[in-house]
């Protein structure tokens, strides 16, 4: 998991180098090709280069071991960084529109832009699509809801660039008559743009908030169930904290079994989980008797002797 970890870190700077080269050709492309989509597009990538950046620290701060301070490890840091770089792809959404809006309104500005912002926009939706692909699958591996993120930061780029590209298409076909083509074509990027950046957002805030993951929880019930000597899971929460999982259970064994017997069997069942590919690191297990089978406490047994309080009293004192 380790060496997976650490190749995603790898992509996550590779994207930031490529980030800072794609945010000077776009600007500088689009400045002297006259387009504000290449132009826009180039500010979205210069907000991908600080969002990599936290990406990158929240996963070296994520893969640090548990301390004293925080005993369940830093796995938060890779959520946090999530939902900041979620909060730059949203305000970078809203930068695009409203400039884009600004060169709709003011048509006497427009000139169609050259033929060459075509080829740095090719350039452009490959190298992000490419990794997009890379990161996003490496993060979906590792489950890391950062770099899916990051990820999908490079996606919208290649979405802005490619939209781009067919407003810049328009405006040379149509030539002055359709020259704000490629600022219409900017600002509905924006909206894609804006879009991908909540629907992550919601990910990462729904991870810091401890939601609950129902397919990995059925699969730990399946592999609770298989344990001899346990009777049923009573309850089974789950919380994800960076690349791994957090569980706490309430299983249900025979009233009658010693207390030694609960503790191996809740040592079994921790042992099993911690063993599974589910990525889990840590397991609390509570023991609940079932009463239905239990003896009832044999006679002068310290529950029977608590039951009439009153019978321990002298007579004079009742």
């Amino acid at each position: 998991m380790s060496s997976k970890i650490d190749e995603g870190i790898k992509s996550v700077a590779i994207g930031l180098l490529a980030n800072a080269f794609l945010a000077g050709l776009k600007i500088t492309t689009g400045i002297l090709g006259n387009s504000f989509a290449l132009i826009a597009d180039g500010i979205e990538s210069i907000t991908d280069i600080p969002s990599s950046i936290i990406v990158f620290s929240g996963l070296k701060i994520a893969q640090k071991p548990a301390d004293h301070d925080h005993p369940y490890g830093h796995g938060k840091a890779e959520s946090l960084a999530a939902s900041i770089v979620s909060l730059l792809l949203i305000i970078a959404a809203f930068v695009i529109a409203k400039g884009s809006m600004t060169e709709i309104l003011n048509p006497a500005t427009n000139e169609p832009p050259k033929w060459f912002t075509l080829v740095t926009l090719v350039l452009v939706v490959v190298i992000k699509e490419t990794l997009f692909r890379r990161i996003g699958s490496q993060g979906e591996e590792v489950k890391s809801s950062a770099m899916k993120t990051d990820a999908w930061h490079h996606r919208s780029d290649a979405i802005t660039s490619g939209v781009a590209f067919i407003g810049i298409c328009i405006a040379l076909i149509g030539g002055h008559s359709f020259a704000s083509a490629d600022d219409w074509a900017a600002f509905a990027a924006s909206f894609i743009v804006a879009f991908n950046g909540a629907n992550m957002l919601r990910t990462a805030v729904g991870e810091i908030m401890d939601k609950q993951y129902p397919i990995v929880n059925d699969k730990i019930k399946e592999i609770a169930m298989k344990i001899e000597g346990i009777i049923d899971v009573e309850k089974c929460y789950v919380r994800k904290s960076g690349f791994q999982f957090l569980v706490d259970m309430h299983i249900t064994v025979d009233g009658n079994e010693s207390v030694q017997k609960g503790h191996d069997i809740s040592h079994k069942i921790k042992d099993a989980l911690l063993a599974s590919d589910l990525q889990i690191t840590h397991v609390m297990v509570h023991i609940e008797p079932n009463t239905l089978n239990a003896l009832p406490a044999p006679e002068g047994s310290a529950k029977n002797s608590e039951k009439n309080p009153e019978e321990k009293l002298p007579k004079d004192k009742k």
